[in-house]
């Protein structure tokens, strides 16, 4: 009872199934409780094979239980193997000479049986009692579907036990570490990005077997890409070096030791890196069709897109969204430099132009004027279908459209010119031009129409422009100059004033020191006679 306890307790400290720890054996054989003597016998009665008919007195419950477990045999250092204990609750009755216990696996259809043959004698006399048989000799491995039965011997009808029993498998970590089936070592890499090569080092193996290391594409199963190295148990470092052309999310390397059946250890450490997954873009120039196959398992939407001359943009085109599955095809596509493929996952978007080179054939509208009229000249590399049309940029959609021009088939030889009427050419005119012999075309928009009326109302209305400022400029000078001159008459005026004002008072000051100095003197006389008289 102690022991049942503990055996739970430990149970749900470890996991009921990854960390259970298996019970050991030293060896295995066959026991029998109430020290009964059995005998174990590895050959089977055939005759056993059908049941007759038991006694009136035997009771259909002369087999009360019967359970099952797995064991663990060890023999060395992760040297073990796996056993079913099978135990059963048998009521001693003198008709039942033995037991029959028989497991088989059924990914095998392997059969092993054991018949346990009881004393006649000690039968008799303990008629009625139980008695314990347990037997752990049948050998499994991990992960296999066992069906036990037990029946008695002779084959009494309606006395059997049944039972089905799975077998651990090697996520439990007690079979991972001790049974060979299970060891699949433990991986590790170094990444040279430059040099795009791993070095892959292995550990925690079984010493006496060579590895195997490989890289490969995860799908439902590893699908091999031709870079395999091999392990030698001796060699002391054990790495090796393994090549790669891209780094995809579905790389994976691959170990497993070097017999048959060996389990496999995969890593997967590239799961975020999808750059390199978008490359594969193929354009058929012969059926015109635009093809993406995936080298990975990805859940992204794909479209054909016009990507913007401006910035990053690229707009889907319509009717041209995809759910990714191994391969997108389109056909029937224009090969323009602005025609690109979107890809779309959770993470986000990533766009491919692979006609932004021009390595394939294209084609270009241009706009001039020859001899006052507007000419338009369709160039393409490959024979092409087109269609153009006039509208106004300032109108809303649906009513922008000003005039149709007839369907155009260009060849590669020759090029196509047309004029444009003056009717349709203005200000607010653009030109829209698109292939029409495929189903995924780029259209080309060409605004600000170099229209000739228009430029010569420009250059009338420019001249007269300049007409009025050089008149406005005259003007101006002009009066300035008067005003200058005016300035300058009136300054000599003013000058000439003033010095003749200078010069009158100048001469009255003569005038005056003169009469004074006249007056002077007569008086001196006056008074030189008056003494004179006295």
């Amino acid at each position: 009872m102690l022991a049942e306890a503990i055996k739970f307790l430990m149970v749900l400290i470890l996991g009921a199934g990854d960390c259970q720890i298996m019970p050991r054996i030293q060896q295995c054989g066959l026991t029998c409780s109430q020290a009964l003597p059995c005998k174990r016998k590895s050959s089977v009665d055939l005759f056993n094979h059908f049941c007759r008919d038991g006694p009136s007195t035997l009771s259909p419950s002369v087999l009360e239980s019967m359970k099952i477990s797995t064991v663990m045999k060890c023999t060395g250092i992760r040297r073990c193997s796996l056993h079913l204990s099978v135990k059963g609750t048998l009521h001693l009755d003198e008709s039942i000479r033995g037991v029959e216990i028989c497991s088989l696996t059924l990914d095998t259809s392997l059969s092993q049986c054991v018949s346990v043959r009881l004393s006649r004698n000690e039968t008799k006399k303990s008629n009625g009692q139980k008695v314990q048989l347990q037997y752990n000799c049948f050998e499994v491995t991990a992960a296999q579907q066992v069906f036990v039965t037990m029946k008695t011997i002779p084959n009494y009808c309606n006395v059997k036990l049944e039972q089905e029993y799975f077998v651990e498998d090697c996520r439990n970590e007690d079979l991972g570490n001790n049974v060979p089936a299970c060891i699949v070592g433990k991986l590790e890499y170094r990444l040279d990005r430059e040099k795009k090569s791993m070095l892959v080092h292995v550990s925690e193996f079984l010493e006496d077997k060579d590895y195997h290391v490989r890289l490969c594409h995860k799908w439902f199963s590893c699908q091999d890409i031709g870079v395999h190295a091999l392990i030698k148990r001796e060699d002391p470092l054990k790495s090796a070096s393994l090549q790669y052309s891209e780094l995809l999310p579905c790389l994976c390397v691959e170990g497993w030791s070097a017999f048959p059946d060996a389990r496999r250890r995969q890593i997967c450490p590239f799961k975020n890196d999808t750059q390199a997954l978008w490359n594969g873009v193929v354009y058929n120039p012969v059926t015109q069709s635009l093809a993406w196959q995936s080298a990975c398992p990805v859940q992204a939407t794909v479209s054909l897109c016009q990507k913007s001359e401006l910035d990053d943009k690229c707009l889907n085109l319509p009717n041209s969204l995809r759910s990714a599955v191994r391969k997108v095809e389109y056909l029937q596509v224009d090969a323009h430099a602005l025609l690109c493929m979107k890809f779309t996952t959770q993470q986000g978007s990533w766009v491919r132009c692979p006609f932004a080179h021009g390595q394939f054939s294209g084609w270009q509208i241009n706009m001039e004027v020859v001899a006052d009229e507007v000419q338009l000249t369709i160039i393409s590399q490959a024979t092409a279908t087109f269609s153009v049309i006039v509208y106004n940029k300032t109108q809303s959609s649906g009513d922008d459209l000003l005039h149709k021009l007839p369907s155009i088939q260009v060849d590669s030889t020759n090029s196509v010119k047309m004029n444009v009427s003056h009717q349709w050419c203005d200000k607010d005119s653009c030109i829209k031009g698109w292939r029409t012999d495929v189903q995924y075309s780029i259209p080309v928009d060409i605004c600000d129409l170099p229209c000739p009326h228009l430029s010569m109302e420009h250059t009338d209305g420019g001249e007269n422009y300049l007409l009025d400022i050089t008149i406005a400029v005259i003007s101006l000078i002009l009066v300035t100059f008067v005003g200058m001159a005016g300035y300058i008459t009136l300054e000599v005026h003013r000058r000439k004033q003033l010095a003749h004002e200078y010069s009158l008072k100048a001469k009255v000051q003569h005038i005056s020191s003169g009469i004074a100095s006249s007056l002077e003197q007569r008086v001196s006389i006056l008074s030189a006679n008056v003494d004179d008289v006295y």
